[in-house]
């Protein structure tokens, strides 16, 4: 059971995912702390905290989900607020770590954003972030501050319990990055395994081209695709494509992160998934894609580490 927590801290929102930052809040019986956060006439973001925050405990919730640029700068604006407004601690809750691809050259003349990205969160002013199953761990070390990393991964899983037969259930890696996580969710559903690998062309990041796939026969059973997110869709469809060549009886997903750029909600609902099972770190509507999504939120997660962070007590100690 969450504590309501006291009146030495507050809690902010941009525009990216208001309704997780609704339900946080609730969850902790306090009101989620005003604030104006819209648009000057020439597309500027226009940012006023609307209640004292002197020596206060101050949470910024955003995800820098799209449109990433401007979530990014709302986020930025608001930590800058904060501190000139003279907050005791602004910590920045970023569900969705946007920017997260690049987090290393890939090829010549290439920034590393995720670093990039971390550089302006610290410099405007964040003493800690608390963020939600980064692309690739390694971003904790961008930040010179605090970095607490949430693992969904138990959410997630509890979800698909409730909404998926495991009878006879095979977890699918998409690539080989996501192959710790698959082995991890496997081990939560009791389930086996297999890894489809890929490889981008240079030209294009966002294209898929499979290598092979392994693992598990698929003959007869139930697949379960594992990503950290989804973006165009590509290389989830990609496994979907190959798994189905495979005789299974049932595919589904589980997806940490679901931006669903362009037309990939169009794509999922014509394709041969079954059910999407989401995170809410980015807003998620459960009609789309045909109804088949189906949220696992992260609400009291973050919740009660918010609530650890406010009484200097350990984070980590909620996944022992």
């Amino acid at each position: 059971m969450i504590n309501k927590i006291n009146n030495g801290f507050k809690i902010f929102s941009g525009n990216s995912n208001r309704p997780l930052a609704e339900r946080i809040t609730t969850r902790l019986e306090v009101n989620l702390a005003r604030a104006s956060v819209g648009r000057w006439t020439n597309g500027e973001c226009r940012i006023q905290l609307e209640e004292n925050v002197r020596g206060t405990d101050v949470f910024i919730i955003q995800s820098i989900s799209w449109p990433a640029n401007e979530n990014l700068m709302e986020l930025l604006l608001m930590i800058d607020a904060a501190k000139r407004a003279s907050a005791d601690r602004i910590t920045a809750v970023i569900p969705y770590y946007g920017y997260s691809k690049q987090e290393k050259k890939v090829r010549g003349r290439e920034p590393i954003s995720a670093k990039l990205v971390a550089n302006l969160i610290v410099a405007a002013g964040a003493n800690r972030v608390l963020t939600v199953n980064l692309h690739a761990p390694a971003i904790q070390g961008f930040f010179d501050i605090p970095v607490d990393h949430l693992d969904a991964l138990s959410i997630l899983a509890a979800k698909t319990k409730k909404t998926i037969n495991l009878d006879g259930c095979v977890v699918v890696a998409p690539d080989k990055g996501r192959v710790e996580m698959a082995v991890e969710l496997s081990a939560k559903l009791g389930a086996g395994m297999a890894i489809v690998f890929k490889r981008h062309p240079l030209e294009n990041r966002e294209d898929v081209k499979e290598v092979e796939f392994v693992g598990a026969d698929l003959d007869g059973r139930t697949a379960i695709i594992l990503d950290d997110m989804v973006l165009s869709g590509g290389t989830l469809l990609n496994a979907v494509n190959r798994v189905a060549s495979c005789g299974v009886k049932e595919i589904h997903a589980c997806i940490v992160h679901g931006a669903f750029c362009g037309d990939c909600l169009s794509k999922i609902e014509s394709s041969p998934l079954g059910k999407v099972v989401v995170t809410d770190t980015i807003a998620a509507d459960e009609t789309a894609a045909g109804g088949k999504l189906v949220i696992a939120s992260v609400t009291d997660m973050l919740a009660e580490a918010i609530r650890r962070i406010h009484y200097n007590k350990s984070v980590s100690e909620m996944f022992e």
